[in-house]
Parts: structure tokens; sequence; C-alpha cells
């Protein structure tokens, strides 16, 4: 599933280390009082997958044991039944809790200005949240009261990893035909013709799902486009447009990319997790998407991979699509507020971002100064990458968060570009309407 200067600093400062079953303490130490009597906290996340999964198990189990007479009831959705779900769930009065809420005007935007969402502003003073994500970060979880300005405001969810979209790849397949990491967007291209003649998919892929074609064209588009752009797309300002050269020439790139049979043969009715497991079964010698695959590809293969970010044209410096995942929001209307937040604050904690990299995927949060995280792995290589953007300030946004309806236009188009029924320029006009339609209502 994601503005200002977004490099994500995060202070390795002001944090309190806690340990798996001690009590989780408040920034001036003392014990808050919601931590006792019998509770019952509803929790919504989208970590379906096994590592990610045993994650949440181990920090709820590590919850309950540090506040007695508290029982954490998980449910446990895919991103698709979670967006579809969540604001109907969140108006009743046994609606979870706690549930995640993807970024964007579609889904959190939408919340909040159905007042479904409880603002955090106090909680991120109580906890001092601020020591732990840059005010950057945070914007990627604000919108004003009103739900229609994105990315300042009051704070709506706290975000447990961080993400960065690029290229996983088979390092066996990549070492028996002699195949280099490309360090050009030129090269790359190259590349994928390579494997293309050797009788190997480039690219594991399929568009069943719909969203992750959003990726695959924003990896590119990054490539062409400024930080500005980009940042002024995704918040709605400076008027914008989504029919540009570059995003036609993206969406060139990638109807080439089609043309030439570079993806999964029979890739739109192959749905995102058979394309992820085709690949992890060696079919096909990479796979364009976020990082939070990372843990899926270092368990339960005897195949080796790695990750790079997808590169730049000769002579030029792009963007990656990057940021942090989906954040933990509170039902406005639940009566264990208090408690929910200290669920929140429990999921950023050292503790999470320890385990969270153990299995394999980036924490937003700052690990501790005496992490043993081995990072000579698949893990280790995303790090590199998310470190790498931040350094040189080339954190992009996912494209779908820019207004209520885009991301469905996105999907709608994206299949008829891949299909050959479409031209770049009818997408990226098609595009156009959505967004422009939405900078007209703001004005009104």
């Amino acid at each position: 599933m994601k503005k200002r200067s977004i490099i994500l600093s995060i202070s390795l400062a002001l944090m309190f280390l806690i340990s798996s079953c001690a009590k989780l303490a408040s920034p001036a130490g003392q014990t808050p009082a919601s931590t006792t009597g019998d509770q019952t906290l509803l929790v919504w996340d989208q970590f379906y997958r096994d590592e990610e999964s045993k994650v949440m198990e181990t920090l709820n189990a590590e919850f309950e044991a540090a506040h007695p007479g508290v029982k954490i009831q998980r449910e446990v959705k895919v991103l698709e039944d979670l967006k579809a779900t969540v604001k109907l769930a969140l108006t009743k009065a046994d609606g979870p809790d706690v549930a995640q809420v993807n970024q964007g005007r579609n889904d959190m935007g939408a919340l909040v200005e159905a007042g479904l969402l409880l603002p955090l502003n106090s909680y991120l003073d109580k906890y001092n949240w601020g020591s732990v994500f840059s005010t950057s970060v945070a914007s990627r979880n604000s919108f004003t009261e009103d739900g229609k300005t994105f990315g300042t405001g009051n704070l709506y969810g706290v975000s447990p990893t961080a993400e960065v979209v690029g290229v996983f790849y088979n390092k066996d397949l990549f070492k028996k035909n002699g195949w280099d990491i490309p360090t050009t967007f030129e090269g790359f291209e190259a590349l994928l013709a390579d494997i293309k003649a050797a009788g190997i998919t480039p690219i594991s892929f399929g568009t069943l799902d719909g969203w992750n074609a959003i990726h695959e064209f924003s990896a590119i588009q990054h490539l062409l486009v400024s930080l500005d752009y980009i940042n002024n797309l995704t918040y709605g300002v400076n008027n914008v447009s989504f029919d540009t050269p570059e995003n036609r020439q993206a969406a060139q790139i990638l109807q080439d990319w089609t043309n030439a049979g570079y993806f999964s043969e029979g890739f739109p009715g192959i749905g995102y997790d058979d394309s992820n497991n085709l690949f992890k079964a060696g079919n096909g010698a990479m796979t364009i998407t976020g990082s939070w695959l990372a843990p899926e590809l270092m368990v339960g293969t005897d195949q080796q991979f790695g990750f790079f970010l997808l590169p730049p044209y000769e002579g030029k410096s792009g963007l990656a699509i990057g940021g942090v995942g989906i954040p933990f929001a509170i039902r406005k209307t639940s009566e264990k507020q208090d408690l929910a937040a200290e669920y929140l604050n429990w999921m950023i904690s050292p503790r999470a971002a320890e385990l969270w990299a153990e299995a394999g995927m980036l924490p937003a949060m700052a690990l501790p100064e005496d992490s043993k995280v081995d990072t000579r792995n698949l893990f280790g290589d995303t790090l590199n990458a998310w470190n790498t953007i931040n350094q040189a300030n080339a954190v992009g946004h996912y494209i779908d968060w820019a207004t209520p309806t885009i991301y469905d236009t996105l999907v709608a188009e994206l299949q008829k570009l891949l299909g050959g029924i479409s031209t770049p320029a009818n997408f990226t006009g098609a595009v156009e309407v959505d967004y422009s339609a939405y900078l007209q209502s703001k004005s009104e």
C-alpha cells in the first residue's frame, strides 16, 4: 500500500528500551492507569504473511504479559478486504478499537472526513513520538480535521514499518547466466532483453489484483520526474498536471515491456501473491515490488534473492517509491482510547523495531544501538536501499494517494494500457480528468 522534505530522520534518543515482558513506561516513567483491569482490545491488521504475522503475535503476547487483564483480539485481513470493510466497521460500537488504515485521501482522508478516526496529537506529546518520527514522516499520516488537506493538520496514525519499492532478483539465476546488477536504466532494459533471450521470464508480474500495476508504473515514473513534482501531485498543490511528457514516457515504457514479453505469461490473470510464489519458485529472474516481500523470500526456499533500486538514467539521479507502511489508527468512538494509544506506542517501540528487522522487514523506528540483527542478507539489501534514498532525499510517494478516486482510475486505466487497448496519451489523459476534477473540487 503511502509534502515536504521526506527524509526519514529517525532519532535514536529519547526512546526507552523495553524488554519483552516489561511494562511499557510513559515518557515520564509512570505506568498509565489504563493498564489495569480486564479489557479486550480489538485490533485489525493486514500482516497476514507468515513471518510478519509471527511478529504481530509476539508483540501482542508481550503486550498482554505487560498489561495484566488485557486481551488482544486480533483480526487479520488482506489489504483489499481491509480497505473495503474498515469504514463500516469503524462506525459500529463493537468495531475495532485499533485498525490499520491505508494512507491517502481515498482511505485515511475519507475516514477522517467521516469523523471515524481519533486525532493522536495528545498522545504524540505524551509518548514523545516526535523523537521517533520526523515531521515529514508524520505528515504522511496527517490530515486537517475535515479530511480535505493531506500532509498537515492532525496526526491520525503511526506506522511500525518502512517501505521502499525496488527490484528483487534471483541471485542463483543471475550467477548462472553471468548477469550483473545494472547501474543505469539503459542497462536495466538491456538486461531485460538478455533475460528474455535466455528463455527466462524477466519480471514475474500479475495484475489480477490491480494495485501492483500502479507500483510498476510509478517505479518508472519516479526516474523521470522531480521530487517537487511528486510532492505537489500527492498533496494536490501548485496545480500540477498528470498529463505530462514524463508520465506519458513512463506509460510508453511500461507498454513496451508488455509488448516485448518481459512479464509473466498470462499476467492479467495472475494475482499478486501468485506472482510472488512463481518468483520464489524460480519462475522469473526479477520482480518489482516493495520491501515487504523480503521476509517471505528469506524462508522456505533454497533460492537466494537480492534487492536493488531501479537504476536511474545515465548521468541522472532518480527517485524511488518509499515511505512508511500502513499506520495503526484508533476508532474515535472507542471507549479504550488510552489503552489503544498504549498499544500503538508498543507497536513502535525499540523492541518492535528489533522484531521487524529480525523478520526481514524495514522498521520505521530506529533499531536499538545494541541491535544484533544480521544485515548480511536480503534484509540488509533492502535496508541499504532505504538508507540510500533517505540520504539522497529521493523518497517518493504512492501516487494513488493523490485523490479520493485516483486509485480506482489508475487500476482501470493501467489495465487498459497493459492490455493494449489504450495508448500512453489516453492513459495520462484519463488520469488527468480525475486529478483535475479533484483540484477543482478543492477550490470550490
